[in-house]
């Protein structure tokens, strides 16, 4: 309709009305393309603000099997330190405390990672829509760090753990499990059962002759003390990195948590 006033105005040289229509059209599309733009604007808006809730959300998950970690691989190493001394005799420990901790010197924890949210933004080049550079920074570091899987497969494969299992009957060792293993731990829960992950008082229930056979075979052999070396040294490591070297990371994750300071 207005390309036919259009047309009929310039045949009859009619140039105020020619521009008048011009004009119209020019602005019509002008509103059509903000109204476009704005819509964009406010779907775009929306999806990262999506994003961002559920990143959010992801890295308090996170935050909390980091912190984790950081407790239960320092109950690790506090055992690790107690069967090497006690080994080395330099600190005795009656034979059912240091079959305890030479065992518990031998787990490793590995936490279900959250990570679905960040995958979907990197995989689809959107990480961008997080507008929160402390949030999109901190992501970044925590799911390219291989902190948190170094330590779980140099548990996974310690020699000291080889060792051990080579060396303890295997009825003592599932009794050592029952009875002195991994508690189960509530997720976001930083109080039940948080401090002590695997470093709390047990009772074997192993007869005294079983024990005390499994920690000569601990006694005799040779390697053992230097392989428990090595994975109180692992371990030392492994806790600075999460504490001291990624320090950043694990400051910025309690920003995101409600935890005890």
């Amino acid at each position: 309709m207005i390309l036919r006033r259009v047309a009929a105005n310039f045949r009859r040289q009619d140039w105020t009305a020619v521009l008048i229509e011009l004009f119209v059209v020019i602005v019509g599309v002008f509103i059509g393309l903000q109204a476009s733009n704005w819509n964009e604007e406010r779907e775009t808006d929306a999806k990262a603000a999506r994003f961002a809730e559920s990143l959010k959300a992801d890295l308090h998950a996170e935050a909390w099997g980091y912190e984790y970690q950081i407790h239960y691989y320092g109950n690790v190493l506090s055992n690790a330190e107690r069967a090497v001394d006690a080994l080395a005799g330099k600190a005795p420990l009656a034979d059912e405390a240091l079959l305890i901790s030479a065992f518990r010197a031998t787990q490793y924890n590995e936490n279900v990672r959250v990570r679905a949210t960040y995958d979907e933004l990197t995989s689809t080049g959107s990480i961008g829509l997080i507008r929160d550079r402390v949030l999109r920074e901190t992501a970044m570091r925590l799911y390219n760090t291989n902190n948190l899987n170094n330590i779980v497969q140099e548990g996974r494969s310690s020699l000291y753990r080889k060792a051990f299992r080579m060396l303890v009957p295997n009825d003592a060792q599932r009794s050592l499990e029952k009875a002195c293993g991994d508690r189960v731990a509530v997720v976001g829960d930083y109080k039940t059962n948080f401090t002590d992950a695997i470093n709390y008082p047990c009772s074997t229930g192993l007869p005294a002759d079983t024990i005390a056979a499994s920690v000569v075979a601990l006694r005799h052999d040779p390697e053992l003390v230097p392989l428990l070396r090595l994975r109180v040294a692992d371990l030392e490591s492994n806790v600075a990195n999460l504490l001291v070297y990624e320090g950043d990371i694990h400051a910025a994750l309690r920003g995101f948590t409600e935890q005890p300071k």
